[in-house]
């Protein structure tokens, strides 16, 4: 006899089926089964199965979850005010905010064809003209989310654009504090530049907040299928995305494992071709862009000593984390060198 699976670390099977039957009757055929997706380095991704379909859930991380980070009802609802544009996203199917089910809020929603391209070998097996037509529709699917009016879509009070960058700045300083276990000196002049050249925001719009290669999934047609991990998501300044992507895409590979080496395959855009194309879109010129790039730098350091703190912990899931620690100091040289402080 077969000894049944056991459950994947932070769901439990036989509360979540008895909760599926009970919430969406007959949506389960057969047995439930569940997989951990590993390469995700927030919030943590299963994909369902039974014997006909597939679907997948999201819940935050196991142990210390940060306060406004890993928000289950943001990312559900900017998904499905998002369905019907020119954004691609997955269908959202259930949302359960309490914990009885899987202790900690959760939501499901479609299984949607297509890979997450992180590897630079793997993505580089395309060819290099493919990866250049690839680079400019992740380029030209962010100028269709800013372009879109929140309040057409029901997200008009989705966020506070007003003193938005002044609020992230001091968010992302608070997470880096919750998370600290060490000395960080170079994130902290980091921290102290951006305070004193904090720039004026261009018109708000719709923002996703961790904008890059590997937030996609694409088919084999290298058409963009869906825009995933929409937890940062809000209302605010979207040349905070631009400066994400170009950040992202000037430290691909580099240490650590956080960064992904896709974008640096052969073809894919370089920044300064992501932030023309961008411009020649949207209208909106990247003004203050080294800022914008510096504050992706601290940003991404705090989320790194996030899951530094969870791995010392030993709270997180998959194969990776170990390697962490090593991002926060890479990511403040990054963001100084960036600002050109002396």
């Amino acid at each position: 006899m077969s000894e049944t699976p056991a459950d994947p670390p932070g769901l439990d099977l036989g509360r979540l089926r008895s909760y599926l039957d009970q919430k969406l009757p007959g949506i389960v055929q057969g047995s439930l089964r569940a997989d951990l997706i590993e390469g995700g380095r927030s919030n943590l991704t299963y994909v369902l199965s039974d014997d006909a379909s597939r679907w997948v859930l999201r819940r935050p991380p196991l142990g210390h979850v940060l306060a406004t980070a890993h928000d289950m009802g943001r990312e559900y609802r900017v998904m499905s005010a998002l369905r019907d544009t020119g954004v691609p996203v997955p269908n959202m199917l259930l949302i359960d905010h309490d914990t009885d089910v899987l202790g900690a809020p959760w939501y499901l929603m479609e299984h949607v064809p297509g890979v997450a391209h992180r590897s630079r070998t793997t993505l580089a097996a395309v060819g290099e003209q493919r990866v250049a037509a690839l680079g400019r529709r992740l380029v030209e699917t962010l100028a269709a989310l800013h372009r879109i009016d929140p309040s057409t879509v029901g997200l008009a009070d989705f966020g506070r654009p007003d003193g938005y960058l002044e609020r992230q700045l001091s968010r992302w300083s608070k997470q880096l504090a919750a998370s600290r276990s060490r000395d960080l000196p170079d994130l902290d002049r980091l921290h102290a530049l951006l305070s004193d050249r904090l720039p004026t925001s261009p018109a708000p719009a719709l923002v996703h907040g961790d904008y890059r290669l590997d937030n996609v999934l694409v088919d084999d047609s290298d058409t963009i299928t869906a825009v995933l991990d929409w937890e940062m998501s809000t209302l605010g300044d979207p040349l905070t995305d631009i400066g994400l992507l170009v950040m992202y895409t000037e430290l691909a590979g580099v240490g650590g494992g956080i960064i992904p080496s896709a974008m640096t395959a052969p073809g894919f855009p370089k920044a300064d071709e992501i932030v023309s194309y961008y411009a020649e879109l949207t209208g909106r010129q990247a003004a203050d862009l080294d800022w914008y790039v510096a504050f992706a730098s601290f940003k991404l350091a705090a989320v790194a000593e996030g899951i530094h703190y969870r791995f010392q912990q030993g709270r997180t899931l998959g194969a990776g984390f170990e390697r962490a620690g090593e991002m926060a100091p890479i990511l403040a040289r990054h963001g100084l060198g960036t600002l050109k402080e002396n």
